[in-house]
């Protein structure tokens, strides 16, 4: 969320699946991108190739699409992009903006998704196509960073957070409210009301958000599901699986075929 795309870590997954994932944003390319149904805390981008339904509350879009945070959905897709972003990003906000109150709304403009990731720098070609569909004439491309919050004290907090990109992830026991107030020097009431001032969500369903995200970066980087559990702080892999699934639509087995 707080740096520069350029520096979002890179899987190839096969000649078909890709995964970026960096502070504040996941972006996975592949085939049978299916996810049952589910909502999250990102906004979400899906770019399909074919095949696709994305269904929520009766309406079945099946052109690209921005969908809006929190809104659960079910995505049956034969192949494709799909995009999460932090609402509080640059390009969360951008988003935000588009969708101007919907639900949901079409991406128009979009080439041909095959062609785009035929370039070298993908993400960057990817980034830029969406950005022109968008009408976004302020993007500066790949080291367009994240907006951060106001505070500093926030901003601290999430650049020590993003500690898991660079595996250098700090157990999330050490994640309770009363102590991080503790290391910003605020009681913890006040802690809990300015993070939710500041990001828009209170704390510990951020904290969950992060822990996936450090959870998906583990199994990307070739830990067992057992092993990027405990790394992000659930208790067994059948925890995070019934996370996933809650929050993606996925089980932790297809998460594993996706991000690996």
């Amino acid at each position: 969320m707080y740096q520069g795309l350029i520096k979002c870590a890179h899987k190839e997954v096969d000649l078909n699946a890709t995964l970026y994932l960096c502070p504040g944003l996941l972006l996975v390319t592949g085939e049978a991108l299916d996810a049952g149904v589910h909502s999250h805390h990102a906004l979400q981008v899906v770019w399909p190739v074919g095949v696709c339904e994305l269904a929520l509350a009766g309406v079945v879009e099946t052109a690209p699409v921005v969908l809006a945070a929190g809104v659960e959905h079910r995505l049956t897709m034969s192949q494709g992009l799909v995009m999460l972003v932090e609402p509080q990003s640059d390009w969360g906000e951008r988003l935000a903006e588009y969708l101007d109150g919907q639900d949901v709304r079409q991406l128009v403009g979009l080439p041909d998704l095959v062609s785009v990731l035929d370039d070298e720098e993908d993400l960057v070609a990817v980034l830029r196509s969406l950005a022109n569909a968008l009408e976004w004439s302020a993007w500066e491309g790949a080291g367009q960073s994240s907006g951060a919050p106001a505070d500093g004290r926030i901003a601290r907090l999430l650049e020590r957070l993003d500690g898991c990109f660079r595996d250098q992830c700090v157990k999330p026991d050490h994640w309770r409210a009363s102590e991080v107030a503790a290391w910003l020097n605020l009681s913890e009431s006040w802690f809990l009301h300015l993070f939710r001032e500041q990001m828009g969500i209170a704390w510990r369903p951020y904290l969950l958000w992060r822990r996936l995200l450090c959870a998906v970066n583990s199994m990307s980087g070739g830990r067992s599901a057992t092993e990027a559990a405990h790394e992000a702080g659930f208790s067994d892999s059948a925890h995070l699986s019934r996370t996933f699934s809650k929050s993606f639509g996925l089980s932790i087995r297809q998460a594993l075929a996706i991000f690996r």
